[in-house]
């Protein structure tokens, strides 16, 4: 088919069929395999991974849940700094995903949480089957000077990764098209960064369609 063959899908028509190979790959089952808490506990998957990773209380546990429709998958927590593991879902027999120990303000011994920070690193340290990281950041806070430290871990590990901004039901229109426009503008800035920013809400399904297709896309790669 050429480009103007009435019988080629235009934008609208592949989207839709992006949008619904999404749906279908994350209504699939879903299990919980482990959680490593030493890096000899991470498993030998041939699984691409799509890993997520954020400071503390932005929202992972709840924005896996809402991906897989599933309430109580991943543990979510009210005390920033539950999540002191990395936990691994298998997706439908075509992903692993992969919930990373939040970084920031967390209620725990200092020597805990050097223990997970440096669970995190060896993990993302040539990790081969890591795809993607989304790199979850709160749309009603925006970038810390936490979220820039991982970006340039990221970069500097070769780890491709996306931007998502969490809890977007919290913002107005215009508020948050500006969060959105600040933190793409940061991305171009970063070698790994992926030149796309989600804003998803959990609560309200906001953007879930668009980062399943975004995710789904990485299974058949």
């Amino acid at each position: 088919m050429t480009a103007t063959d009435p019988a080629a899908p235009d934008a609208e028509q592949i989207e839709a069929a992006r949008i619904e190979f999404g749906r279908r790959l994350f209504a699939g089952p879903c299990r919980f395999v482990l959680g490593a808490v030493k890096p000899a506990d991470v498993p030998n998957s041939d699984l691409p991974e799509i890993a997520f990773a954020g400071r503390s209380n932005v929202g992972k546990s709840s924005l896996i849940n809402a991906l897989t429709g599933r309430r109580d998958l991943a543990r979510a927590s009210v005390e920033p700094g539950r999540t002191r593991q990395i936990n691994f879902f298998e997706l439908g027999g075509r992903l692993m995903l992969v919930d990373l120990p939040g970084y920031g303000f967390a209620r725990a011994p200092k020597t805990e949480i050097r223990r997970w920070t440096g669970l995190t690193k060896a993990y993302l340290r040539g990790r081969a089957t890591l795809r993607r990281v989304c790199l979850l950041v709160d749309s009603a806070v925006g970038l810390k000077e936490s979220d820039r430290d991982m970006m340039k871990a990221l970069d500097d590990a070769a780890q491709s990764y996306v931007l998502v901004l969490t809890k977007a039901d919290a913002l107005k229109a215009g508020p948050l098209a500006a969060r959105e426009a600040a933190v793409l503008a940061e991305t171009r800035r970063h070698t790994a960064a992926f030149p796309a920013v989600f804003s998803t809400s959990a609560v309200k399904g906001r953007g879930i369609a668009e980062l399943k297709a975004h995710l789904a896309a990485l299974a058949e790669s």
